[in-house]
């Protein structure tokens, strides 16, 4: 992976984006700090499991436009220090989850596990989707077990997710 210059940050509001306001510039796992940026974020998401995947969902369409000129923008598909991605995967997995340390660190984990392992269909859709759209769908399929284990783990323990549900 090719070290991206900190000028890519300004060339555009897309990059700006991308990049994770400069988090995606980490020489050492950009992914991992991107995923890290976006935990400040979790916390001003709504609490209302719906009002917090419509934002995700809008999110989600916000990073198909701007990892997609970022990466033409940087020659490469999916560059490692594109993580609009990461962010928006990661406050996916934290829908209707308790935002205790604990969980936070969980889902963090979790995540991340699902996002470097890219077991099938995670890898097949990282492998074939370009755009866009394919750097931005891997990282919400990777969101969806580790979503699924932190919801079995609510259910085991009997923590309600949100007060109120």
């Amino acid at each position: 992976m090719s070290r991206i210059e900190p000028a890519a940050l300004t060339r555009s509001f897309a990059n700006f984006l991308a990049l994770g306001a400069g988090s995606g510039l980490a020489s050492r796992a950009p992914g991992t700090v991107g995923t890290l940026a976006a935990v400040p974020l979790l916390l001003l998401m709504p609490t209302h499991p719906l009002l917090h995947l419509f934002v995700v969902a809008v999110l989600f369409g916000i990073g198909v436009w701007c990892c997609g000129a970022c990466a033409e923008d940087l020659g490469v598909h999916d560059h490692g220090g594109i993580v609009w991605d990461e962010i928006v995967g990661y406050l996916l997995v934290m829908t209707a989850i308790p935002h205790t340390a604990g969980f936070i660190v969980l889902g963090f984990l979790l995540f991340r596990l699902f996002d470097i392992v890219k077991p099938w269909p995670i890898s097949w859709v990282d492998q074939r989707v370009h755009g866009g759209l394919g750097i931005m769908l891997d990282d919400v399929l990777a969101a969806v077990p580790a979503l699924v284990i932190l919801q079995l783990l609510l259910q085991l323990t009997g923590v309600s997710a949100l007060p109120g549900f």
